[in-house]
C-alpha cells in the first residue's frame, strides 16, 4: 500500500486553489476518489461546475458568504466548525484517496478554526490517503508538519492594474 503524504499549497500568489484542483484532475484521471472541501467559500465557482459533472469526486462548501471586509459573524463560524466536523468523518471513512482543504488556512487566519484543530484533523487522515491543505497564511506548525509545500509568490498581478477576475480565467 502506498504512503499519502500532506501537501500544502500556500502564498500571496494566485495558483493555490487551481494547483489542488489539478490534482484531482490527475488522481481522478488515475481512477482515485477525491473529496473537496472549500472552507470559506460559499459562491460555486466554474471549476466547480465541471467538477460536479465528473463520478469519484465530491465537493462540499463550508462557507458562508464573503466576510473578508469584515468581521466573520458567528455563521462563518459555525460553517467551518461544520466543515471541520466533516471533514473528520470523511478521513475516518477512508472512502477517498484525496482530501483537499480549500482555504483552510484562511478560516485559521480569520479564527473561525484554530491552528490546533487543522493540527488535530491530520491526525484522522489514513496512511495511504494524500491530503491537500491551501490558502494564504499557513501556520508555521502545519508547514512542519506537511510533507510537501510550495509557496505560491505573486511577482506581478494584473489586479494591480484594475482588472477584475475574468470570467473562466480567474473564477
Amino acid at each position: 500500500m502506498n504512503k499519502g503524504y500532506i501537501h500544502v499549497y500556500t502564498g500571496n500568489g494566485k495558483g493555490k486553489t487551481t494547483a489542488a484542483l489539478g490534482l484531482t484532475i490527475r488522481a481522478l484521471g488515475a481512477g482515485k476518489k477525491v473529496f473537496v472541501a472549500q472552507f470559506v467559500k460559499s459562491m460555486e465557482y466554474n471549476e466547480l461546475k465541471i467538477l460536479k459533472k465528473l463520478e469519484n469526486v465530491d465537493v462540499a462548501l463550508y462557507g458562508h458568504g464573503c466576510f473578508i471586509t469584515k468581521e466573520p459573524a458567528k455563521e462563518d463560524i459555525l460553517a467551518a466548525q461544520e466543515g471541520l466536523k466533516k471533514v473528520k468523518d470523511i478521513l475516518k471513512s477512508k472512502k477517498y484517496d484525496v482530501v483537499i482543504l480549500d482555504e483552510i488556512t484562511i478560516a485559521v487566519f480569520f479564527k473561525l478554526l484554530s491552528t490546533q484543530d487543522v493540527l488535530s484533523l491530520l491526525e484522522y487522515k489514513p496512511d495511504p490517503t494524500e491530503l491537500v491543505i491551501t490558502g494564504r497564511y499557513c501556520p508555521e506548525e502545519i508547514i512542519k508538519k506537511a510533507d510537501l509545500v510550495t509557496e505560491m509568490r505573486e511577482i506581478k498581478h494584473y489586479y494591480t492594474q484594475g482588472v477584475l477576475s475574468r470570467e473562466g480565467i480567474d473564477k
